[in-house]
This record gives structure tokens, C-alpha cells and sequence, in this order.
């Protein structure tokens, strides 16, 4: 058997929850097809469409706008090709800002590839996308997206305001809020505010796994009149935008798994954001020069991104994991690939910087434990990461 483990790494996955699970084996346990027309088919029929109505719900959305997906890659890659392949006579352009999740990035560099010309816009020293830059980037683009909340830094974006800026410019835009679904305020009616057709919020991306629900399960809502190329055809369903038998049972568990998240969003708030804190007062003491990065106040209250000068993430996390703590360098879609963080880089720290971070992510099931368990092994294990590097103090190499 394996030791316990202090898991701060909810930002990768969270733990699922006993309620979503219940639902999933409930709906999983039901036969049928929801695309079938016979009465088996209908029953499925009408735990999908109740799944659908009850995320909508929590998203602010309409239920007709939710497709769902496999995942947030998934996601985002239906709204940024999709978006792409549909894009106005002319238009060319995709307005990409530094530091996005590689899911996006790497959406944009195939298209990249095909043709496209990809206009970047600089995040600020906390990864934040400045509305004015970004409004600067947009006339005449095919399409541009971002991150409602950067999920290495755990910055929080004005989302609205690049909202109403893709809207003013008539430019088509999508939303990753993944790492922000469940944790901060999500609202895809007033983002969307007046638009119409495919100008401003065009499609946002979630996905469950992040809150709880099982992981393989995502949605992309897409507005009505956004014009919108499907990835994968044959079968009709879900407005032509992705075809496919689609999963009732994980769309179910979502839908549990989005309600509760919702329901104790703003005490959860305040709880990480207390542990948050003593976390990081705690490394902060016991190791002066280490830093937090991304906006101190405007951030997902679980998040702590911490640079350990001279201390290699890559050696830290292995030396945590040991000790039976589970962190992350980073994205855990480049999890095991010891690359610098792009965050970091895009937020104007050397290369070396970008190797000596740390990501802590707290959630539902972390406690005042979880916090005493790092503090309590971590002093020692940069002292180690830093005597491996070469380095004896801050500054890195």
C-alpha cells in the first residue's frame, strides 16, 4: 500500500467527488443511446438534456449553447480551429497572448503552419493581458482567445472587458476558463453582453475533471449565430458541432459535480484563500528569497506560483514527492517534460527563473494539515535542490 499523500496539485485534478461518482455509476448502470429514438434512448435522452440544462445553468448560459466534449483540449481546440476555418474572407490573423495554456498554443501553431499569422500580445509581470493591448491586437483578426485565469500564475483576467473589446473590434473571441470554472465568478451571458453573430464571446471552454467531476468530460459553450467549424463529423448531434454518441453518464457527473462547486464556490473562496495565504507566509519565512508570482489579490484563492531561487523545480518536486507531497512545476499537460515554464518566460524572468518554480494548488479536500506537511519538509528539500544545482542561496544559475 502507498503512504498517505498531501496532494496540492488540484489545479492538474481534483479529487472526484462521492456525489459525481454516485451519478456516474447511476446513469452508466441506464441503457441506451441518446441518440435512439425508442423509449431506452429517450430515457438517456433525458438525463443528457438535464445534464445540459443544469451546466448551462451554472454557466449562465443557454442549454442549447453547451457541446459537450472530452476534455478542455478538446474544447479548446473546437473553438480556436473551428472559429479559425469559419472566419470571415480576409481575415487572417489570430490574436494570441503570451502565456496561454498549451492546449491553445498548440492549437495556434498548427494553424500556424497552415497559414495563419499569429499576432502575440505581451502579459505583464503577473501574467495578466492588459484589455488595451489586447484591443490594440484585434482589427481585422480571424479570431483571438485567452485565459480567463492563468492556470500556472493563477491570475485572473478583466474577462469582460476582453469581451466587450472583441466585440467592439467584430472579431470572433474564445475563452479557456478551465482553470477558472468552479473557482471565480463565471458568467457567459454577460461576458457576452449585446453581441451578435460572431463578434465578441464566441465559445468558452470547461472542463470537469478541475472540479471534481471525472476526468474525460468537458464542454465548450458556443453562442447562438457564432459560426463555427465542427472537428469531427458524422451524426448531427449537438448542432452538427460535434458529432458523435455522446457520454450521458460523464455529462451527468459533470453536471453534479458543477453545481456543487458553485454552491460552495464563495465559502471555498475564502477557506483556500485563508490556507493560501498561511502557505505562503510559511515558505516566506523559512525561505526569504523565495517569491510568489502572479497577482497577489487577483488570483484563484488556491493558488500559490513559487519561485525557489537557485532550486530546480524539476528536483524540488521530486524531492516533495518523496516525502508524500504532491505538487506540480507547472501544466500538468507538460508534466514530466523539464522545459522551462513559458509562464514564467512570458512574464519577463530569465530561463533560469523559468526552471526553479513550484505550483501548490489547494482545493475542497485540502486542510491545515496539508499546509504543516510542506512547510515541515520543504526548508530542507531547497536546501538539497540547491546543493544538487550547484547553487548555495538565491539567484539561481
Amino acid at each position: 500500500m502507498s503512504q498517505p499523500r498531501v496532494y496540492l496539485d488540484h489545479a492538474a485534478t481534483a479529487p472526484l467527488r462521492s456525489e459525481a461518482r454516485d451519478a456516474w455509476l447511476g446513469a452508466a448502470a441506464s441503457v441506451g443511446n441518446a441518440s435512439s429514438i425508442h423509449g431506452a434512448g429517450q430515457d438517456a435522452r433525458r438525463l443528457l438534456e438535464e445534464a445540459r440544462e443544469r451546466i448551462a445553468a451554472v454557466i449562465d448560459a443557454d442549454p442549447i449553447e453547451i457541446v459537450f466534449t472530452s476534455g478542455g483540449t478538446e474544447a479548446v481546440n473546437l473553438a480556436v480551429k473551428g472559429l479559425w476555418w469559419s472566419r470571415p474572407s480576409g481575415a487572417e490573423a489570430v490574436v494570441l497572448p503570451d502565456g496561454e495554456h498549451h492546449a491553445t498554443l498548440d492549437a495556434v501553431e498548427w494553424l500556424h503552419a497552415q497559414g495563419a499569422q499569429v499576432r502575440q500580445v505581451a502579459v505583464d509581470e503577473v501574467a495578466r493581458i492588459g484589455p488595451a493591448d489586447f484591443a490594440r491586437a484585434l482589427p481585422g483578426a480571424a479570431l483571438a482567445t485567452a485565459l480567463v485565469a492563468n492556470n500556472e500564475a493563477g491570475t485572473v483576467n478583466d474577462s469582460a472587458a476582453l469581451s466587450a473589446a472583441a466585440a467592439e473590434a467584430g472579431v470572433a473571441l474564445h475563452l479557456d476558463a478551465v482553470a477558472a470554472f468552479g473557482h471565480v465568478p463565471v458568467s457567459f451571458r454577460r461576458w457576452r453582453g449585446q453581441a451578435q453573430g460572431r463578434s465578441g464571446l464566441a465559445a468558452l471552454s470547461v472542463s470537469a475533471h478541475k472540479i471534481g467531476g471525472p476526468a474525460g468530460v468537458g464542454a465548450l459553450v458556443v453562442a447562438r449565430g457564432a459560426e463555427l467549424t465542427p472537428l469531427v463529423h458524422g451524426g448531427g448531434q449537438q448542432r452538427r458541432l460535434r458529432a458523435g454518441t455522446q457520454d450521458v453518464a460523464g455529462a451527468t457527473a459533470f453536471a453534479i459535480a458543477a453545481e456543487l462547486a458553485e454552491a460552495e464556490r464563495t465559502a471555498e473562496a475564502t477557506r483556500l484563500a485563508a490556507l493560501r495565504k498561511r502557505l505562503v507566509h510559511g515558505i516566506r519565512s523559512a525561505l526569504p528569497d523565495a517569491e510568489l508570482l502572479g497577482d497577489p489579490q487577483e488570483r484563484v484563492p488556491g493558488n500559490a506560483h513559487i519561485l525557489f531561487p537557485g532550486a530546480p523545480g524539476e528536483t524540488l518536486l521530486f524531492l516533495l514527492d518523496l516525502a508524500g507531497i504532491a505538487v506540480s512545476t507547472g501544466s500538468a499537460c507538460q508534466a514530466g517534460v523539464p522545459e522551462p515554464s513559458h509562464v514564467v518566460l512570458a512574464m519577463g524572468r530569465t530561463d533560469a527563473e523559468a526552471r526553479q518554480v513550484l505550483r501548490f494548488t489547494l482545493g475542497r479536500t485540502s486542510v491545515d494539515s496539508d499546509v504543516e506537511a510542506v512547510l515541515a519538509v520543504l526548508p530542507e528539500a531547497v536546501e538539497r535542490a540547491r546543493a544538487a544545482s550547484g547553487s548555495r542561496s538565491g539567484g539561481g544559475s
